[in-house]
C-alpha cells in the first residue's frame, strides 16, 4: 500500500506538471502518513524537519553553492567571452573550427561552473551566431551548444558528483579524477559529429591569429589544488569565488555592485532549487528504506542480472536514458542511486565506475527531449521550436551513446588515474 501511494502521487503530480521537488516531497509525505496510519499526526510529521534538516547540512554540499557562486561570477565577469575569443584564435583557422570552438570551450567552462545549464546560457549568447555566421543551420548550432553544455556536469569540478558524492559516500576527489578522461572524451565525440555534419556545409573560416593571449587560470587553481591535496573540494569551490571576484572586480572591471546583486540574487535562487529537491528526495528514499521497498528492488534486479555487470549496466544504462529525458540530474542521483549502488555493490563494481556511468546518462538526458533543459536554453538564446532543434541533436546524441557504451563497458577509462 505504501508503494502503490508513494508512487501512484508522485507519477500524478507530474504527469500534471509539478516541479520534481514537490513531486518528490508530496508523495514522500502521503506515504508517510499512510505508514503512521493510526498514530498521532504531530508524531508522524516530526520527522520531516529532522530529515530535511539533515539532508541539507552536510558539509559536502556546501560545494554546491560555491560552485554555482563561482559559475555565475565567472559568466559576469566575461570569462566566458575571452574562453572563447582564445579557442577562435587558436581553432578559428581550420575548416569546422567554429564547432570545435563550442566543444572546447564548453570543456573549459565546464571546469568552472560545473553546470550544464549555465554553460549553454554563458557561452550560448556568443557561440549560437557564430556558428550560424560559420554555416552551420541554426538548429545544429543549437544543438551542438546544448550538448557541449552537457559535458558541464561530467568534466570536474561536477555538482552532479558532489551529490552522487554525498549520497554513495564516495570520494569526492576520486569522483572528479573519474571524470576528467570521459568528460574530455565526450567533448572529442562532439567534435566528430561536427566535423562530420560539416563536410558538405559551405563553412567560413577565420584568419590564423597571433600574439599573445590571456591565461586563464581558474581551471587551473580549482582542479591543481584539489588534486594537488591542497585544498578539498569544498575548500576549492570557495577559493574559485574568490579569485572570480578579484579577477571581474579588479583585472577586468567587469563586476559592479548591480551586478554583484545579481550574481547573489541567481547563486541563491539555484542552490534553493537544489536544496529543496535534495530534501524532497531524502524522504523519497526516507519512505523506500522504511517500506523495505529498497530491499525488493534490490532482490529485483539481482535476479534479473543473474549476476553478471554486463546486464546491471544495460538495465542501468536504459533506466537513467529514459529517466534522464523527464528527470533533472540531481533528482534523478537522489531516485537511483539508493537503488543502483547497494545491487553494484554486490557485483563487485567499483562505486567511482557506477558513479562516472551514472552522471554520463545523465549528462546525456540534458540535451534530450521532452526536458532536457540545455534544449530549452539553447531554444531561448537561438530563437528556434523545440521541434527544430530536436532534428539536430541526432549527430550529437548518437556520438555521445558510443562514448557512454565506452565509458560503461571499459572500466579503466574513469577509474585509470584514481589511486
Amino acid at each position: 500500500m505504501v508503494g502503490i501511494v508513494l508512487l501512484g502521487v508522485f507519477v500524478l503530480l507530474l504527469a500534471l506538471g509539478a516541479p520534481i521537488a514537490v513531486c518528490l516531497g508530496m508523495s514522500s509525505v502521503g506515504a508517510i502518513l499512510v505508514q503512521g496510519a493510526g498514530k498521532p499526526l504531530e508524531a508522524i510529521m516530526s520527522v520531516l524537519p529532522r530529515l530535511c534538516s539533515s539532508a541539507s547540512s552536510k558539509f559536502v554540499l556546501l560545494a554546491i553553492p560555491f560552485f554555482i557562486l563561482s559559475g555565475n561570477v565567472m559568466e559576469k565577469a566575461g570569462i566566458s567571452g575571452r574562453l572563447i575569443n582564445l579557442a577562435e584564435k587558436c581553432l578559428g583557422h581550420i575548416r569546422g573550427g567554429m564547432a570545435m570552438v563550442c566543444v572546447v570551450v564548453s570543456c573549459f567552462f565546464a571546469a568552472i561552473s560545473g553546470s550544464g545549464p549555465a554553460t549553454v546560457a554563458a557561452l550560448g549568447l556568443i557561440m549560437i551566431p557564430a556558428l550560424v555566421k560559420a554555416g552551420y543551420p541554426a538548429s545544429f548550432s543549437c544543438a551542438l551548444m546544448a550538448a557541449g553544455g552537457a559535458i558541464g556536469v561530467v568534466i570536474p569540478p561536477s555538482i552532479t558528483f558532489v551529490v552522487y558524492g554525498s549520497i554513495a559516500d564516495a570520494s569526492i576527489t576520486d569522483l572528479f579524477v573519474a571524470g576528467v578522461v570521459p568528460g574530455l572524451l565526450m567533448g572529442v565525440g562532439l567534435i566528430v559529429a561536427a566535423m562530420i555534419m560539416g563536410r558538405k556545409m559551405d563553412l567560413k573560416v577565420l584568419p590564423k591569429a597571433s600574439g599573445k593571449e590571456r591565461l586563464i587560470l581558474m581551471p587551473v587553481i580549482i582542479l591543481g589544488g584539489i588534486y594537488g591535496s591542497v585544498f578539498t573540494p569544498t575548500e576549492a569551490a570557495a577559493v574559485s569565488v574568490f579569485y572570480g571576484l578579484i579577477v571581474g572586480v579588479f583585472i577586468y572591471h567587469e563586476i559592479n555592485f548591480k551586478k554583484m546583486k545579481d550574481i547573489l540574487v541567481d547563486s541563491c535562487s539555484t542552490t534553493a532549487t537544489v536544496m529543496f529537491i535534495t530534501m524532497g528526495a531524502t524522504l523519497f528514499g526516507y519512505v523506500l528504506t522504511r517500506a523495505r521497498l529498497d530491499l525488493a528492488i534490490k532482490d529485483f534486479m539481482l535476479n534479473i542480472t543473474g549476476g553478471s555487470w554486463i546486464i546491471f549496466f544495460i538495465i542501468v544504462n536504459v533506466v537513467l536514458l529514459i529517466a534522464g529525458c523527464f528527470l533533472d540530474s540531481t533528482s534523478a542521483l537522489y531516485i537511483f542511486t539508493p537503488l543502483f549502488a547497494p545491487v553494484a555493490l554486490e557485483l563487485g563494481i567499483d562505486p567511482i565506475h557506477l558513479g562516472t556511468v551514472m552522471i554520463v546518462n545523465l549528462a546525456i538526458g540534458l540535451f534530450t527531449p521532452p526536458v532536457g533543459v540545455n534544449l530549452y536554453v539553447a531554444c531561448g538564446i537561438g530563437d528556434i521550436k523545440i521541434e527544430e532543434i530536436t532534428k539536430g541533436i541526432v549527430p550529437c546524441l548518437l556520438a555521445e551513446l558510443v562514448i557512454l557504451l565506452l565509458v560503461t563497458y571499459i572500466p579503466g577509462i574513469s577509474t585509470m588515474f584514481v589511486g
